[in-house]
């Protein structure tokens, strides 16, 4: 089973916080248990997040609502309709920039900890991408993207 880490609700409000593919990822998640609501879902699931291929939209009692996530990276097009050469690749440095200052903190902060490892070649492996390889439009997540080419593919929802 796959694991659901949420914010509890006060109220309406209480979103996704984490996610664990496994009993393991959720013991080494670095929050005090009992200060969270934690739902067991199954793993088609926990990928369908972990790919952001859906989104949790809320929970209630032990069930787990997921909308279609919007994914993707496409070529942006100037006003006479031509393709802005680049604008999709800007698009994925962009996200990988953005996924490597979630990551960095934990790196720098927990040199110790069990799931250091798996991070920091993620991070790597993020940071050495040739961005070229990949071509465009591409329909699909990073996450996605990596996991189809056997590459380390993790979802910022299970940093520590």
């Amino acid at each position: 089973m796959s694991y659901f880490v949420f914010l509890k609700k006060i109220g309406d409000q209480g979103g996704l916080y984490r996610i664990a593919e496994n009993e393991s990822d959720l013991n080494n998640l670095n929050i005090i248990k009992n200060d969270y609501t934690i739902i067991e879902d199954s793993l088609p699931n926990f990928n369908f997040v972990k790919f952001r291929e859906k989104e949790v939209i809320d929970y209630s009692d032990n069930q787990i609502f997921y909308q279609i996530a919007p994914m993707g990276f496409q070529d942006d097009y100037n006003k006479n309709r031509e393709i802005i050469v680049g604008s999709g690749k800007q698009k994925i440095q962009n996200y990988i920039q953005g996924v490597k200052s979630q990551i960095k903190p934990f790196l720098d902060n927990n040199k110790n900890h069990p799931l250091f490892s798996r991070w920091n070649n993620y991070y790597n492996e993020l940071s050495n991408l040739n961005l070229d390889n990949i071509q465009l439009p591409l329909y699909i997540s990073l996450e996605r993207y990596l996991d189809n080419n056997n590459l380390i593919s993790l979802n910022t929802l299970q940093l520590p």
